[in-house]
């Protein structure tokens, strides 16, 4: 595979554009001596770090470190001394994506597999030359940076800049919006109980703090693992669980102050149970939003920050609101 070194703006391109597809597929039941005999013979890579075992159809059933393979009797079998336990890019994998798996795993090569899971190709480290070691240094700068809406780029102009946070600004204008159309919509419920109005921005305060919370330990983790259904279920149950303590705790301690300040226990239930309500919700929107789009071969970083902001907050007034108008029917 040829020596090529790119910048970070191209990391949004299809791995199958510098995947190598001069490869030795591995047969399970191909012995030792056979491969080696095949490899003499074949037009390989430059360089061979590992080979990958398939079945008849050419589905990936393994890998074989080239040391293993040179160790290995003569008369052995592919599917005797492969790891069964391979860990692989989509044909359809970014650039982006196949460096955080390089930066995850440490692995010097990724087979390449299409949706049938069959061997396409390859693709080798040395197509991050000079690139792949100060990723992971940008990539947790980059990061932080979107939670705001910024997105980090190497030489951009002021236009280009505004451009791009005015887009997601605009985001908080529309959310904010809503959010006004919203306390519209329960005027007379805020104008026959005032404490409500006062509590609304320690509500907002809370989902949002929990939101930003999750969706920074969410993007963590999207670096850290390969990400599934089965993985989202148990992250959920996980966010879920402590979203709920924490609504519990914090709803308990601003209902109980609203109590001893108004002295009205209703108003106090309906701004706790709202509060633990609103952050179970918001947990989850830092969990969900960038996790699925992670699944779908997206930019998790596309659901930072305003995104996750705007769908917690116009949760929490809905819950905030609706909930409050049903405990509170008989003092308006």
């Amino acid at each position: 595979m040829a020596m090529l070194a790119f910048s970070s703006d191209k990391l949004n391109e299809p791995i199958r554009q510098l995947m190598g597809t001069t490869f030795l597929a591995v047969e399970l039941d191909e012995t030792i001596a056979h491969v080696l005999e095949r490899a003499r013979t074949s037009p390989l890579a430059d360089r061979i770090v590992y080979f990958y075992v398939v079945d008849g159809s050419g589905r990936l059933q393994g890998v074989i470190p080239t040391r293993r393979l040179l160790m290995a009797a003569p008369e052995a079998r592919a599917r005797n001394i492969m790891v069964a336990s391979v860990v692989s890019l989509h044909a359809d994998a970014t650039l982006g994506e196949a460096s955080d798996a390089f930066l995850r795993h440490r692995f010097l090569a990724f087979p390449v597999v299409d949706d049938g899971n069959r061997l396409v190709g390859v693709v080798d480290a040395t197509i991050f030359t000079g690139e792949l070691s100060g990723l992971a240094e940008k990539r947790s700068q980059d990061d932080v940076f979107q939670l705001i809406g910024v997105h980090l780029q190497a030489r951009t102009t002021a236009v280009t800049a505004y451009r791009e946070r005015f887009c997601w600004l605009l985001t908080n204008v529309a959310g904010g919006l809503i959010c006004a159309l919203l306390s519209g919509l329960y005027e007379n419920l805020l104008d026959s109980l005032v404490v409500l109005a006062l509590f609304i921005p320690i509500v907002l305060a809370l989902s949002e703090s929990v939101s930003i919370q999750s969706l920074t330990l969410t993007l963590h983790r999207l670096h850290d693992k390969s990400l599934n259904w089965a993985v989202l279920a148990r992250d959920l149950g996980r966010e879920a669980v402590t979203a709920f303590l924490l609504g519990v705790s914090c709803g308990g301690l601003v209902g109980s102050i609203a109590w001893a300040w108004k002295g009205q226990p209703l108003v106090a239930l309906a701004i706790g149970v709202s509060i633990a309500l609103a952050m179970l919700t918001a947990c989850l929107f830092g969990v969900l939003l960038p996790t699925v789009l992670r699944i779908f071969r997206g930019d998790p970083k596309v659901a930072a920050g305003p995104i996750v902001l705007v769908c917690a907050d116009i949760a929490t007034l809905v819950f905030y609101f609706n909930l409050s108008a049903k405990l509170l029917e008989g003092m308006q």
